[in-house]
């Protein structure tokens, strides 16, 4: 399978993942709003999912993809699932004593780290605590789950691990619709929604174990011992961690931020899930495919190789997102509105939450780009480097959210947030350039500028549209003519973006026609 059909694989799962996350968030705001049980929800679930980054979707597919990837090029599949088996008697002895841990200070944590803005309010203090003791035990699910799609990514097979999310929003909707349809009160849905976040972790970790007995591996449960791949794996892992976790970590900084000031985290929230879309659905497929291709590649001794999947990526990463930066930055709150603005979604959030769904737009690229570009040195089994920039990025992240947030509040966080990540961006880019790690190629420095000029002809398109689809989409009008005027302007953008990449040289279909038919070496 070629490197842009397994791009296609990936993202087309995670975009039924992202479509149905739209329904869960379509839910969550006519059940909860802004209120103050989106803010306790939402503040309870961001300790465990953060923790799920940092310890599974970070520290494991960077440190543990190159590894598995060695051991199955040296001593074929039997080695590699000697190799796993000792990971995850380790990994699942660790995972239960940092839920153990993690319960019993729950308390304190929600005080101090997860909503330190909640002080004066004892009763949501209260649930906060009880619903994120409630959902951390999905961490340990979720960091299994991650080894095991670490593993199927690594023996080619794409699928199972990327439409395993789905199952989450598929179980949180149904809780929702539930909720919903017996009228329960907003403290009772957000009750339904914690327990349905645990419920969906053991249904995903089923879903990915049985994807890896079907291609071919039985794991069996071993001792927890420290062997020399075990101790490797922890040295990788360590500074994967802190890297990997660098959206989350970000997000939870503004949140302690945005917890002082009622609906801002709810309102952060909301937005975050649009600008997820394309950074799912681009970024995660960059993010997922690269890594073991650019391990096996360079395990196989084909540099070369390697420095081309690299620089194809980086050019399919700007193709897509940037003019998805424009769109949302333009469109932010036609696109809000139609969404969100119904039930105790009020015209006031549109203009909060479009306002910061704009800035996300601005930082994407940059977001993405992050996925496309930490590979080149997991797959050097390198992450201290992109660890060193992240705490760099933090520090950027949390200096402006503490100074921006009296000043112009979410919008803020948000701006704060862009800027740690595009920070990164150019910090990774610089580093891997300067090795050699990454070539320079002067062909994809004029295909950018010309991508660049493709999104600024779509803008202008957009901009002028938009003055005559403007009362189609203002408050008044029919749900129907909403959705009609917004689809109308996102297939206007693709075909005006489209035709000009292709027509001006951003783009080549004869350069695409061949990457999809392309094999990797192997």
């Amino acid at each position: 399978m070629s490197l842009v059909k397994k791009f296609a694989t990936v993202g087309g799962a995670t975009l039924g993942s992202r479509i149905f996350g739209f329904a869960r968030e379509t839910f969550m705001a006519a059940a909860l709003g802004t209120g103050p049980m989106a803010d306790v929800f939402y503040a309870a679930f961001r300790f465990p999912n953060l923790f799920r980054r940092l310890f599974a979707e970070g520290a494991f597919n960077a440190a543990f993809v190159p590894l598995f990837s060695k051991e199955i090029e040296a001593t074929g599949v039997e080695g590699a699932k000697r190799f796993s088996e000792e990971v995850f008697g380790v990994l699942f002895s660790a995972l239960l004593l940092i839920t153990i841990v993690m319960e019993l200070a729950m308390p304190w944590l929600v005080e101090w780290i997860i909503a330190p803005g909640f002080a004066d309010d004892p009763e949501k203090t209260s649930l906060t605590i009880r619903m994120a003791a409630v959902m951390f035990p999905y961490l340990m699910c979720m960091s299994l789950t991650a080894m095991l799609s670490g593993m199927l990514n690594s023996l080619h097979h794409f699928f199972a691990a990327a439409i395993a999310p789905v199952f989450l929003n598929v179980v949180m909707i149904a809780a929702l619709f539930y909720g919903l349809w017996i009228g329960a009160e907003p403290r009772v849905i957000a009750w339904y929604l914690s327990w349905s976040v645990l419920a969906a972790g053991i249904l995903q970790l089923a879903v990915v174990y049985a994807g890896v007995r079907h291609a071919g591996i039985n794991i069996g449960f071993r001792r927890p011992k420290m062997t020399p791949n075990v101790k490797r794996l922890l040295v990788l892992a360590v500074p994967a961690a802190v890297t990997g976790g660098i959206t989350q970590i970000n997000q939870i900084i503004g949140q302690a931020i945005a917890s002082g000031k009622e609906g801002a985290i709810a309102a952060l929230q909301y937005a975050d899930r649009i600008y997820q879309l394309p950074l799912g659905v681009v970024g995660v497929a960059v993010g997922v495919v690269l890594l073991p291709e650019l391990a096996r590649a360079l395990k196989g001794g084909f540099a070369k190789e390697a420095a081309n999947i690299q620089n194809r990526s980086i050019e399919f990463v700007l193709f897509l997102t940037l003019p998805a930066a424009a769109g949302l930055w333009i469109l932010s709150d036609a696109i809000i509105r139609v969404l969100y603005e119904r039930g105790a979604f009020s015209a006031e959030n549109t203009s909060i939450v479009a306002s910061i769904l704009a800035i996300y737009g601005i930082g994407l690229p940059g977001f993405v780009l992050i996925k496309a570009l930490q590979p080149g040195f997991y797959a050097r089994e390198d992450t201290r480097t992109p660890m060193r920039f992240t705490m760099v990025s933090v520090v950027i992240n949390s200096g402006l959210a503490i100074s921006l947030f009296p000043l112009i509040a979410e919008r803020g966080i948000a701006t704060a947030e862009a800027a740690a990540g595009w920070t990164n961006t150019v910090l990774l880019f610089a580093t891997l350039v300067w090795r050699g790690h990454l070539t320079w190629e002067w062909a994809l420095a004029r295909r950018t500028v010309l991508l660049l000029v493709s999104t600024g002809i779509m803008s202008a398109a957009l901009i002028y549209t938009l003055r005559y689809a403007g009362p189609w989409l203002t408050p008044d009008a029919l749900l129907v003519h909403q959705v009609a005027a917004l689809a109308c302007l996102l297939f206007l953008a693709m075909v005006v973006y489209f035709a000009s990449a292709f027509l001006i040289g951003g783009a080549d279909i004869g350069m695409l026609r061949r990457n999809i038919k392309r094999k990797p070496k192997t």
